[in-house]
């Protein structure tokens, strides 16, 4: 099987520039994507239990990996939700699935978004890791907008093993991250 066009990018030409860029000595201590996780709330799953289904369909065909139904831990009176409802879905990418999930985002989905600018910089935690929040998922090709009930958003989160925000930042936009530039 061939590799992801993302990874061979990463192998050949990220790690040589990282590696000259911030001195390091070893190409294992340039930081790496480890995986990214996609999750959407489905708080309207408590009164339609068909959203859900839509939801999984959708994400499936996003990601190519069945999603994990997360469940409610508790009963939570103001809310309407009983312990075990469905009120979530996410999907881990680990290895090749991962790059070839952020080839697709980075190049075909996020210059869809309407109005695109640049991927707001200041969705780092502190930890080197990235938190990306999409409005609805029609940004995606895969998607067919007639089957589809209504815009869900989406939670993306891509985990690096970089210790600082700036090394994960310099990863990211290496790779092809289109950052919103400060005016």
């Amino acid at each position: 099987m061939n590799q992801p066009r993302l990874k061979e990018f990463y192998q050949k030409d990220v790690v040589a520039a990282l590696q000259k860029q911030f001195n390091f000595k070893n190409a294992h201590q340039v930081p790496k994507v480890e995986k990214v996780v996609i999750n959407i709330g489905l708080s309207e799953a408590k009164d339609n239990i068909k959203v859900l289904d839509i939801a999984i369909a959708e994400l499936s065909a996003i990601t190519g990996q069945k999603p994990l139904t997360c469940r409610a831990k508790h009963s939570v009176s103001n809310f309407k939700i009983r312990e075990g409802m469905p009120i979530g879905i996410k999907v881990t990418l680990r290895n090749a699935m991962m790059y070839e999930f952020l080839d697709r985002l980075i190049n075909a989905a996020i210059p869809r978004i309407r109005d695109f600018r640049g991927v707001e910089p200041n969705g780092f935690d502190g930890r080197g890791n990235f938190n990306l929040g999409l409005k609805e998922q029609y940004i995606f090709p895969e998607i067919n907008v007639e089957q589809s009930d209504k815009p869900r958003g989406m939670n993306i989160t891509i985990v690096t093993t970089a210790k600082e925000d700036k090394h994960a930042k310099l990863l990211l936009e290496t790779l092809g991250m289109p950052f919103r530039k400060k005016s």
